[in-house]
């Protein structure tokens, strides 16, 4: 058995010199994903003292237990964002990693107050929402956005690869999948938010709300001469304020404007802007309820081919 794993490790290695881009043994070390876990469960605990611990947090313990949780943050997402910089500058200085780092930490409050708005939202726009300590600790919209708020701070910052693992780690676990560039503002809720999907140049104005199933995403990709996707460019939509966009409905493209105090229905498929006060829907369909008792099975058989 040694002989054919000296073999088949051969062959592995092999593969390692013939496939590239699937190997970093060369270069400096990668962000790592079992870090960023890590860093993104610490994020969670730092945003809200109390309520991703194991035991309460008394307000006497606050001042200590939060000067020593960001300590611990600020190590670790400094080791974290400085692997991220030497991805697209190798000759990037240690100090750089440290001053991005002081001034994401340093947007945290405002962060906060942006995460205050949606738990707001949350509890406004949803009548099965008894408590901002329910939607804190059970809705996943929250802990998604929570996330991305965070990376985007990042995003802004130019930090490669690590603001988009933050927020797939978050759409691993919630099924929201908000791309770390989106500008989201004021006051925003998922109701539900099972596949919602949200691009990266997508902008999303005060208080709108989106249900699930929505996505915001490109219409089309620009290419080159040789055939290549032209990388870059605005390719998702703009939404106004207080919008709605109800289940499974589909907006595409950089051009599409929805307009302020709009609503989008279910399942609408819009590619083209809407002016400000618009109720998008499609014309209801024919109903009809039939008597399966008074139907033969052959007759059920047609009716569904």
């Amino acid at each position: 058995m040694e002989r054919r794993l000296d073999e088949i490790a051969e062959g592995i290695l092999a593969s390692y010199e013939e496939v590239g881009g699937l190997n970093n043994t060369d270069g400096h070390n990668l962000p790592s994903k079992r870090a960023l876990d890590n860093l993104c469960e610490q994020l969670l605990q730092f945003l809200f003292p109390g309520f991703h611990d194991e035991r309460p947090i008394h307000k006497s313990e606050l001042a200590s237990i939060t000067r020593e949780r960001l300590g611990a943050l600020a190590e670790q997402f400094e080791d974290q964002i400085g692997k991220s910089l030497l991805v697209t500058n190798p000759q990037a200085p240690t100090s750089l990693a440290n001053e991005v780092l002081m001034r994401f930490l340093g947007c945290m409050p405002a962060v906060r107050e942006l995460l205050r708005t949606d738990i707001l939202a949350a509890y406004e726009g949803d009548p099965a929402a008894v408590s901002s300590e329910e939607i804190i600790l059970s809705y996943p919209f929250l802990e998604a956005i929570a996330i991305q708020r965070c990376a985007h701070v990042l995003y802004r910052e130019g930090v490669p690869l690590l603001p988009r693992m933050m927020t797939e780690w978050a759409h691993t676990r919630t099924g929201i999948d908000i791309h770390p560039g989106a500008e989201i503002g004021e006051y925003f809720f998922i109701d539900h938010g099972t596949g919602v999907v949200i691009g990266e140049t997508c902008r999303i104005g005060k208080r709108v709300k989106l249900y699930h199933g929505v996505t915001l995403g490109a219409r089309s990709f620009a290419k080159d001469e040789s055939g290549q996707i032209v990388k870059g460019g605005k390719r998702h939509p703009e939404v106004g304020d207080r919008v709605t966009i109800y289940p499974n409905s589909t907006i595409l493209g950089g051009e599409t404007l929805i307009g302020d105090r709009s609503t989008i229905g279910a399942n609408v498929f819009l590619m083209q802007s809407v002016p400000s006060d618009s109720l998008v829907v499609y014309e209801e369909k024919q109903l009809r309820i039939l008597n399966k008792s008074k139907r033969t099975a052959s007759e059920e058989i047609e009716w569904f081919i």
